[in-house]
């Protein structure tokens, strides 16, 4: 398993209402059955010093593999990340990430 965490910098506009009502649904609906087993979506609220966060929005994904995350992307990215503009003006960053094992 992998987690692909998208994350949204603080600062431009950001569409909370159509991200969760159209973006993240249609991401689940066309990656589910491409690896995809979980999807969340956390909102920042501040930094440990009480200052702002620095992301606005994070979207985890938990993936089957990093290759099912590229097979995912290769089917429907192009749609997807079409729709980015409809809820941001912010350039995602993007991470992939593998869950460690603690001892």
């Amino acid at each position: 398993m992998i987690l692909v965490s998208v994350m949204y910098p603080a600062g431009p506009k950001f569409d909370m209402g159509y991200y969760l009502g159209h973006h993240m649904p249609l991401a689940r609906e066309r990656w589910s059955g491409l690896g995809l087993h979980e999807a969340k979506v956390v909102k920042g609220v501040s930094a440990p010093d009480g200052s702002p966060a620095p992301f606005q929005v994070m979207a985890l994904l938990t993936f089957e593999s990093a290759d099912a995350f590229q097979k995912a992307i290769a089917a429907h990215g192009k749609e997807i990340f079409a729709d980015i503009p409809n809820f941001t003006d912010a350039q995602a960053q993007v991470q992939i990430n593998d869950f460690a094992e603690s001892p």
